[in-house]
C-alpha cells in the first residue's frame, strides 16, 4: 500500500523567505494592456488588488522545470512523489495598497498543511502566507490555497468538446439581478501573454496536446489567477471610489480557451459578491470583497 501523503510532509517545515522588488510600473502597464484597460500606470499609483502577482517573480533555470512545466523543487513545494498541483483559491487583507515605484518587501511562509480525502483520492492542501511591506508598514497579507495529489488520480470529469458559440446568460432578475457585468472570450494569445507576465510555465495554459493527452482537458485551461483578476476588475471598474479592504476567492471548475466568460458582481451592504460563468457552469469561480 502506498504511503499516505501526510507521511511525506511530517518533517517538512520550510523556513520563511524574504524577497524584494522595486515595483516598477512596467508590469502593471503590461497587464492593463492585456485587459484592454485605458488607464495609464505610473510611479506613485496604487497597485490594484492581486496585481502583486506581477511582481516578486522567480525565473528558474530551464533545467529546474518538471515535465508539467512547474518547478521540480522550491521552498514551499511539498516533497511528494509524482506531484500534481491545482490552485484552489485564496484570501487577501489590504490595510493600504502597495504603491508603484516604491521598493517593497515580501515575506513568504508556510501557514498550514492539511491532508484530506477527495473524490480523486488523497489530497494535500498547502496554504502559503505572504506579507507585503512598504516604507516599514505591512500593506497587505495574502494567503493562497494550493492542492496537491500524488500521481494522476482518477480521470477528471471535463467536457469532451467545447462549444465556442454559446454565450452565458446573466442571472435571472428573480434570483437577484447582478448589475455589474464584464464579458471576455480568452484566446491563446491572451493566455500566452498572461503566462509570461506571471512567470507561469504550466503546460496546461499553452500546450494543447499535453492538455488533452496527459491532463484530460478538452483545451487550454484559463489561468485561475486570471479568473480572479477578472472578478476583481468588476469592483475596480464599477465602484472606482471604493477601496477593497479584504477579498476571498475560490476556483471551482476550469474554463477553457474559446469559451465565452461572463463575470458578474452583485453589490452588498459591505462589498460585493462576484462570479465567473460560462454556458456550462454558473460558478467557475466565486469571490467576495469588502470595502473600506
Amino acid at each position: 500500500m502506498p504511503a499516505s501523503l501526510s507521511s511525506h510532509v511530517e518533517s517538512w517545515h520550510p523556513e520563511p523567505v524574504t524577497d524584494s522588488d522595486a515595483l516598477p510600473p512596467g508590469p502593471a502597464a503590461a497587464l492593463s494592456a492585456l485587459l484592454d484597460l485605458p488607464a495609464a500606470t505610473k510611479s506613485g499609483d496604487p497597485l490594484p488588488p492581486l496585481w502583486q502577482w506581477l511582481y516578486f517573480l522567480h525565473w528558474a533555470p530551464q533545467r529546474a522545470l518538471g515535465p508539467d512545466g512547474h518547478l521540480r523543487e522550491a521552498r514551499f513545494l511539498p516533497p511528494l512523489p509524482r506531484r500534481r498541483r491545482m490552485f484552489a483559491g485564496g484570501r487577501c487583507e489590504i490595510a493600504e495598497p502597495l504603491r508603484l515605484g516604491e521598493p517593497a518587501e515580501r515575506v513568504g511562509s508556510l501557514a498550514a498543511v492539511t491532508p484530506k480525502q477527495g473524490r480523486s483520492g488523497e489530497l494535500l492542501f498547502v496554504t502559503e502566507r505572504q506579507e507585503f511591506r512598504q516604507n516599514g508598514r505591512t500593506c497587505l497579507v495574502e494567503e493562497q490555497d494550493i492542492v496537491y495529489r500524488s500521481g494522476p488520480g482518477s480521470t477528471p470529469r471535463h467536457p469532451t468538446a467545447l462549444d465556442d458559440t454559446a454565450v452565458p446568460e446573466p442571472e435571472a432578475p428573480g434570483s437577484g439581478s447582478a448589475p455589474w457585468r464584464l464579458r471576455l472570450r480568452p484566446e491563446e494569445t491572451l493566455l500566452f501573454r498572461f503566462s509570461a507576465l506571471t512567470a507561469n510555465a504550466h503546460r496546461i495554459h499553452y500546450d494543447a496536446p499535453y492538455c488533452r493527452d496527459v491532463e484530460g482537458y478538452p483545451g487550454l485551461v484559463v489561468h485561475g489567477p486570471l479568473l480572479a483578476l477578472l472578478m476583481l476588475e468588476l469592483a475596480r471598474r464599477d465602484a472606482p471610489e471604493r477601496q477593497v479592504r479584504s477579498l476571498s476567492y475560490r476556483l471551482h471548475r476550469p474554463a477553457f480557451t474559446g469559451e465565452h466568460l461572463l463575470a458578474e458582481g452583485t453589490p452588498t451592504d459591505a462589498g460585493a459578491e462576484l462570479r465567473i460563468a460560462t454556458h456550462r457552469e454558473t460558478r467557475h469561480a466565486t469571490a467576495e470583497v469588502t470595502f473600506a
